[in-house]
């Protein structure tokens, strides 16, 4: 059975409990307190950081490489795309994802505030910049569920709770959002402490 080592609020182990969860696979999900972390973590993963997936003698790490991983292994639902060229695409979405909106949430999360105030507003202004797709599709990459998808929703869930306020014009992307949260498994695949950031 695969075991998911997954912190209760990150934001990346959030996208492998969603993989995981669409995916109606068996697994074991082992909660790993950021601030008090088991000692066989630093085993598993030299760095010490959470998600891990653990599959016998497979060790991975990476939220978008167990994610890729989870969807070759078990095809049923499909989340990357099967053509080679929308799946390169796919993978160059998410790479953006990390470096325009990801990344920035270790600086709102640092309790400087002047490099909070900065990093919000630059989620802000790149999760406005894609408002207009969804004007055109229910989904980032069309009318189908998908990787993009699963990789930007943990985000869109923390929003308020990361202190992150959208412009009117981005009502469509909100939309899009009670679209991710109202899928069957969404609510199977948090934590507590998760469900907890949105009242």
């Amino acid at each position: 059975m695969m075991k998911l080592y997954s912190g209760t609020v990150d934001p990346y182990s959030h996208r492998c409990r969603i993989v995981l969860f669409e995916k109606g696979m068996d697994f074991e999900v082992i909660d790993v307190d950021l601030a008090n972390k088991p000692e066989d973590l630093a085993v598993l993963n030299p760095h010490n950081a959470v998600p891990v997936l653990v599959e016998r003698d497979l060790v991975l790490t990476e939220a978008n490489i167990i994610n890729e991983y989870i969807d070759e292994r078990f095809p049923h639902p499909q989340l990357m795309p099967p053509d080679p060229v929308m799946r390169a695409r796919a993978r160059l979405f998410l790479y953006d994802f990390e470096r325009q909106l990801f990344d920035h949430i270790k600086d709102i999360e640092s309790g400087d505030d002047e490099k909070a105030d900065k990093a919000r507003l630059t989620i802000r202004d790149n999760l406005t910049q894609i408002v207009p797709i969804f004007s055109r599709q229910q989904y980032l990459l069309g009318d189908d569920f998908s990787m993009l998808d699963v990789a930007i929703a943990p985000l869109l869930w923390r929003l308020g709770h990361y202190g992150i306020e959208l412009p009117n014009q981005a009502s469509p992307l909100l939309k899009y959002a009670e679209r991710l949260f109202s899928r069957p498994l969404y609510a199977d695949a948090m934590t507590p402490s998760e469900k907890a950031m949105r009242k």
